[in-house]
């Protein structure tokens, strides 16, 4: 771990504090601490006062000197819910720190155990991204690949699958991934590393259980948003792009087929914030499609409008919400089940649709219309997704 937090801090400082980070609280899990040591040792390490009622009631809190504080918290900067009841908190006079989020949840984790209950095998390791990079790299020779992938803790001859990791702008994705993934979301082994702009997660499993790894993405992200609570739930702006199971020698193809997936995902529902390659199917050939093709479509450049709010009073500030509603029932064909995905009630996800067909002129009962619909917003995630990248590049 010094080793690697070395390289880390010549290559990327950000990343290297994340894994400082976790790296505190699993020595800390490693000695059985109880909730005052818990308090105390967040506390030294976030520079300010923590604190945390566990469900059986025990409270603590304490400042970035060791010392117990007692009382109510006079300001609270940060806060992460526990199940059933509970939670942890940070007190930092002003906004929150850049690693803040990234200590709450690691907090949490180890409250968790502190209540008995039981932590899942954490997996993930943060990698060199040199290693990494060589590893997905398509100019290297192959010994040198093998080498890497040794070096990394994988297996050569064991399948892949490679991930994509954006997350909201102007945060380092390298650590998005470190944090989502720190909580032990993956089974098998997994290394992360930032490659250019997104982080890169090389995921290996044994026995042939390449698959699921979008599913568990997803259901990490939805626990996210139960701690963080309803005022910032689908807040992250994480987005995941999955490839699929190849040959570690090949693992560049399973990275590309990543990076196209990614642009199928939008920070939304968890559902939608990851894309898997292989449930894209024959959608995933829209990606090949130039963009300025896909924003001159007429139904895209109507669904754009519609997303950016210039259709006037009645949808003004409202588009975002009209286009989640439209994919959550393009995806589950109910509104019952596009309405708990959302969080709303049936209502007003009805409400949404009917708009959403007033202006189109579509019945989304009809399967050709909503798959004319689902096609239409997967064109406008990828001409988006140009979009941003032609602005990040200017």
């Amino acid at each position: 771990m010094k080793g690697l937090l070395l390289r880390l801090s010549a290559l990327d400082a950000d990343a290297a504090t994340a894994v400082r980070v976790i790296a505190h609280f699993e020595a800390l899990l490693g000695g059985a601490p109880d909730p005052v040591a818990l308090t105390r040792s967040t506390a030294g390490l976030a520079g300010c006062p923590a604190g945390l009622e566990l469900p059986d009631g025990r409270t603590a809190r304490s400042g970035p000197d060791g010392a117990a504080l007692t009382g109510a918290p006079v300001h609270v900067s940060g806060r992460t819910a526990l199940e059933p009841a509970g939670s942890v908190w940070l007190e930092r006079a002003g906004a929150q720190g850049p690693f803040d989020e990234l200590v709450l949840e690691w907090m949490a984790i180890t409250a968790r155990v502190l209540t008995g209950r039981p932590r899942q095998p954490q997996v993930l390791r943060a990698a060199d991204p040199a290693l990494v990079e060589l590893v997905l790299s398509g100019r290297e020779d192959a010994p040198d690949r093998v080498r890497a992938l040794r070096l990394l803790g994988l297996e050569p001859e064991a399948d892949l699958r490679v991930a994509a990791v954006a997350g909201r702008p102007g945060a380092d994705a390298g650590m998005e991934a470190v944090a989502l993934l720190g909580r032990g979301a993956l089974r098998g082994t997994a290394r992360v590393a930032r490659v250019g702009a997104l982080g890169a997660v090389l995921v290996q499993r044994t026995g042939g259980a390449e698959t699921g790894v979008a599913a568990e993405l997803r259901e990490a992200l939805r626990a996210r948003d139960r701690e963080r609570g309803a005022a910032r739930r689908s807040g992250s702006g994480v987005r995941v792009g999955v490839g699929g199971a190849t040959d570690p020698l090949d693992a560049r193809t399973s990275w590309a087929q990543a990076r196209a997936a990614l642009r199928f995902a939008v920070a939304d529902t968890p559902q939608d914030a990851v894309a898997d390659h292989g449930e894209l199917g024959p959608v995933a050939l829209l990606a090949d499609i130039p963009a300025g093709r896909l924003r001159a479509q007429e139904d895209v450049r109507r669904l754009g409008r519609l997303a950016r709010g210039e259709r006037g009073e009645g949808a003004a500030g409202q588009g975002g919400g009209l286009l989640a509603a439209l994919a959550a029932f393009c995806r589950t064909g109910t509104l019952r089940q596009a309405a708990a995905e959302l969080h709303l009630h049936h209502s007003s996800v009805a409400a949404r649709l009917a708009r959403v067909e007033k202006e189109f002129g579509w019945s989304l009962r009809d399967p050709q219309d909503r798959f004319r619909a689902q096609l239409a917003l997967y064109a406008l995630r990828l001409a988006d997704d140009a979009g941003e990248a032609e602005d990040a590049g200017d």
